[in-house]
């Protein structure tokens, strides 16, 4: 990589070419992985690369009257300084807050190489021109203002949102909720039945770690094998099965750490009580992601656990 200073006012222009052409198909990209879910957006981010086009197409000009046809291949990532966007365009499903986010970071990327260009260049009409872009820059942020509110008026930007949300949870938190849900109920009963059934932290220990990862390995693959997501826009399966059987796990591991502890009443009484904060965090994510009434949520996640619980009991006791 070579320092931006070095560069000469040649390299530079092809530089400048080189940003606006990858930008511009950057925010082609942006717009056919947003054109099917969110169409208002999509036509904001067609009209920034009409715009970046202009800009290369300009550049373009005065390179040919200063140094003629060829222009040396220089990309920002062979120069240091610059920073590398995360590659969203390469994602399948492309988020759409986080799209926005890098649209306006390339914005002001490009408005500050502008300005450190045309304040080291000498030709006055190179000069003239990196300034111009610095200010197009600027403004184009504004100009993303602009379009944002005349193809996003609030009702389409907050349907956008809204769908962007959906999504989120469809591909999410839906799967993880149902891996946690799962594991933190589903292993109650083999763990306080071993517990009370022997008496001995360590065997309850075992059983819960059993139940724990198995569960996790069965429900991720019943998640990832239910759905493949190309009707229900739910996303990629190894996701949300890796999601889910992880969210599982964690979910039996938790009231199964506290058997470690040596003394079987002191681990019985910690086990209960990471149960409460499990049923607790479960009720928080329905209510906080499935709009589900808080108390209508707690009622229907301990009435759940309290069965499954007295279940294990009753077993373990017999």
């Amino acid at each position: 990589m070579r320092n931006f200073d070095e560069l000469s006012e040649r390299e530079v222009l092809a530089l400048a070419i080189a940003n606006e052409e990858e930008d511009g198909r950057i925010y082609l990209d942006f717009s056919e992985g947003l054109r099917d879910t969110y169409p208002a957006s999509a036509k904001v981010f067609t009209e920034m690369a009409a715009e970046e086009g202009d800009h290369r197409r300009m550049l373009l000009d005065l390179y040919r009257v200063k140094f003629g046809e060829h222009i040396p291949l220089i990309r920002r990532q062979d120069v240091r300084g610059f920073i590398s966007p995360p590659s969203l365009w390469q994602m399948k499903v492309l988020r759409l807050e986080a799209v926005r986010n890098q649209a306006e970071q390339m914005e002001i990327e490009a408005a500050r190489f502008y300005r450190q260009a045309a304040a080291r260049s000498t030709d006055a009409s190179i000069r003239k021109l990196l300034g111009d872009l610095a200010e197009a820059e600027v403004a184009h942020e504004h100009t993303a203002e602009r379009l944002m509110e005349e193809n996003l008026p609030q009702s389409v930007r907050e349907q956008e949102d809204e769908a962007a949300r959906r999504l989120f949870v469809l591909r999410f938190i839906q799967p993880g909720l149902a891996g946690l849900m799962d594991g933190s109920v589903s292993t109650l009963a083999p763990v306080f039945a071993a517990a009370f059934a022997t008496g001995q932290s360590w065997d309850a220990f075992l059983v819960g770690m059993a139940a724990s990862i198995g569960a996790g390995i069965s429900m991720g693959f019943a998640e990832a094998l239910s759905d493949n997501g190309s009707l229900t826009g739910r996303g990629a399966p190894w996701i949300r099965g890796i999601i889910c059987g992880l969210m599982t796990t964690l979910g039996g591991i938790g009231h199964t750490l506290p058997f470690l502890i040596h003394n079987f009443l002191t681990a019985t009484i910690v086990a209960i009580v990471v149960v409460f904060a499990e049923l607790g965090l479960i009720t928080w994510i329905r209510w906080k992601y499935m709009d589900t009434p808080p108390l209508s949520a707690a009622l229907q996640i301990g009435f759940g656990g309290a069965l499954v619980f007295a279940t294990g009991i009753l077993i373990g006791a017999s």
